[in-house]
């Protein structure tokens, strides 16, 4: 937030407005600096290696669970809904890394019915596919899928990234990995020409580019019209996001990046960014050089924040700059924790600071909102738990 002053004669009238501006500009910055912990509580379980937790926007409040094998579940009201949501099992390559990672609903889903689905094929490669439900909204209709891009990924089966989101701006942003193996060797990251180790950004609502001319590049992508770059790019050098959010409040998009032997990371991009830049992977892991030959690399973004593999950290789950009421402690913190150590960590939305906030055994897969903003996760033992604060 950049903030203009000019001279002016307080009265005593604008003293309580200068005050309560003062209190909210500075409340994330105290939330960081104070003393409280992140508790869970059980909303459900037994879901089957839930990937994701995500809301639909459309005013029922239910909350989708996303399960590995390819189907959704629905909790509403506490209670898991019978049956699924949606069920592509047939389609879906299943195991290890791979699977059904993550749904996206559409804006308009309310009126359109439609959302998007990230997932792998049985043969391993990359599929980001477009489906209906029917006219109450309550399943997805099979027959309506429409493959949308298709990115092949068949050479090895780990970093199929898996993050999707609607960002402020109506575009779909999608993070994928780099391909797979130690080490990005098929040099997919830090080139401008492949869709791996990228966020992507395509607009669902124009059509005409990809493999069945499904979705438009915005031609306001960094790379759009140009040589080299792919159209569809937003960022490159990334290795596995493991989910990407934007700030309901601000419109600053975070993209937490799994680590190769050392170094977890955090990047964040500021609201009304022109997108383009290159956050260093394989020449950079963190914020420290990974392979020499590259290193140093000219004008890559370092991470705002990136933590070691020290204590049984391992893998980054990223998380969501919370914007409920439940727990005003928590306000303009972003949330996010380690798959491997169970650590659940804030960072002031605007800082680069973390603050260790629980120590669970969980194995965290993902963060979610619900539609007011309230902040859930799924844990691979199957259950869902909202994240509370005092």
């Amino acid at each position: 937030m950049r903030i203009t002053t000019r001279p002016f004669r307080p009265t005593l009238a604008l003293v309580p407005v200068v005050l309560a501006t003062l209190a909210m500009l500075l409340a994330p910055l105290a939330a960081s600096a104070a003393s409280f912990s992140i508790s869970l509580g059980t909303r459900a379980s037994g879901f089957v290696s839930p990937t994701q937790v995500t809301n639909a926007g459309d005013g029922t409040n239910r909350l989708f669970i996303v399960e590995q094998r390819g189907t959704v579940r629905v909790v509403q009201g506490g209670a898991v809904l019978p049956g699924y949501f949606l069920d592509i099992r047939s389609l879906v390559g299943d195991g290890g890394e791979r699977g059904l990672l993550s749904i996206a609903f559409h804006p308009d889903f309310e009126t359109n019915r439609t959302l998007y689905a990230y997932y792998t094929t049985n043969g391993g490669d990359i599929l980001i596919a477009r489906f209906q439900t029917n006219a109450g909204g309550t399943k997805v209709v099979n027959d309506t899928r429409r493959n949308l891009l298709l990115i092949e990924h068949s050479r090895y089966s780990n970093h199929n990234g898996g993050s999707m989101v609607f960002g402020p701006d109506g575009y779909l942003y999608i993070g994928t990995g780099d391909g797979g193996g130690a080490g990005d060797p098929l040099n997919n990251a830090l080139n401008k020409n492949r869709l791996l180790g990228k966020i992507l950004r395509i607009d669902v609502d124009r059509t005409g580019d990809g493999p069945w001319a499904r979705y438009k590049a915005p031609n306001t992508n960094p790379f759009f019209g140009s040589k080299p770059g792919a159209g569809e790019i937003w960022a490159y050098g990334l290795r596995n996001p493991w989910r990407i959010s934007f700030d309901r409040a601000t419109g600053s998009l975070f993209i937490a990046d799994v680590g190769q032997g050392r170094y977890e990371e955090i990047d964040r991009e500021p609201p009304g960014f022109a997108g383009g830049r290159n956050y260093g992977w394989d020449a950079m892991e963190g914020r420290v050089c990974y392979t020499a030959s590259k290193c140093p690399l000219a004008g890559d973004t370092l991470p705002v924040l990136a933590y070691s593999h020290a204590s049984g950290n391992c893998s980054v789950t990223g998380g969501h700059v919370y914007r409920g009421t439940a727990y005003p402690v928590l306000v303009g913190q972003y949330v996010f924790a380690d798959f491997c150590s169970g650590r659940i960590w804030t960072m002031a939305a605007t800082g680069s600071v973390r603050v260790q906030r629980a120590d669970t055994s969980l194995r965290i897969t993902s963060f979610g909102e619900s539609e007011a903003g309230e902040l859930y996760l799924v844990a691979l033992d199957g259950r869902l738990l909202q994240v509370k604060a005092g």
